[in-house]
């Protein structure tokens, strides 16, 4: 791979909703942990969406449940997947193809809300 760079491809992802929060390993827990309060308390959201791949599944259980800690009543749905990511690689020396590779990653989205959820499903 050492005759090869990466090369970034445009982003086609759909905006998110105001209710789907997105957790990364960077982010700060309090500040993800702050935000969805605000929507289920202040905003009056019935409904609140946690959703990570890869390193942040953990650190999205961990929100998760403090949320619940926090906010007496609420009900959970967590779903488990997994997502194909395409990275792109161009050639640093002539006479090579361009490469693509796909990795495939975890996903966790844990529903959280107000009203009873559907009691059918799995998570």
């Amino acid at each position: 791979m050492d005759r090869y760079q990466g090369v970034e491809k445009p982003r086609t992802d759909a905006p998110i909703n105001e209710n789907e929060i997105s957790i990364t390993t960077q982010g700060r827990m309090r500040n993800y942990i702050t935000y969805a309060i605000t929507l289920v308390q202040e905003k009056g959201s019935d409904e609140i969406s946690l959703k990570a791949m890869r390193r942040a599944i953990n650190k999205t259980v961990m929100i998760a449940e403090l949320i619940k800690r926090r906010i007496a009543g609420l009900h959970q749905i967590t779903s488990l997947g997994s997502a194909d990511i395409t990275d792109m690689w161009e050639q640093l020396e002539e006479g090579l193809l361009p490469l693509e590779t796909t990795r495939h990653v975890s996903v966790i989205t844990i529903t959280l809300s107000r009203k009873e959820l559907d009691t059918s499903a799995s998570g």
